[in-house]
């Protein structure tokens, strides 16, 4: 998927997201009390974009920000590492967890509505890696251990 068609598709990924009720948990816990740019409903949708490119560091997600289109998208025109590091440690749990149970009720519905009461199953693939040397058993690749 290329950068163009991202951006341009950014706006139906997000739709589900109600942003209302994000807005109104944002305002109870006080999230945006004093934000300058990177608002929390901002970063969640920064997170999404950096999620779908498969960033792997805040400074990558930092010089994204170069394309014009993101920026529309984002609503702001540079944030630096710092800033998203802070914006991480500063973000309370509850916006992200109701965030996602709101979305796993869509999907449910959606089904449901459709005649198709089919379970939703949910696949965590990170690794922890391992010593090799202290853990054999534990062998992923020829010089690493990784448990999944």
């Amino acid at each position: 998927m290329d950068k163009n068609t991202l951006i341009s598709s950014f706006g139906k990924w997000v739709s589900p997201i109600n942003i209302q009720k994000l807005s109104e948990q944002v305002k109870e816990l006080k999230q945006d009390y004093y934000p300058k740019k990177l608002t929390t409903e901002a970063y969640i949708k920064f997170l999404l974009v950096a999620q779908l490119l498969e960033f792997k560091r805040l400074e990558e997600m930092s010089d994204a920000l170069v394309d014009e289109d993101l920026q529309k998208a984002l609503g702001f025109e540079s944030i630096s590492a710092s800033q998203l590091s802070r914006k991480n440690n500063q973000i309370n749990t509850l916006i992200l967890a109701n965030l996602f149970l709101d979305l796993v009720w869509k999907i449910k519905r959606y089904h449901y509505k459709n005649g198709k009461n089919m379970q939703l199953k949910i696949i965590d693939s990170s690794t922890l890696t391992l010593n090799l040397t202290n853990y054999k058993w534990a062998k992923f690749r020829k010089k690493k251990a990784v448990v999944k």
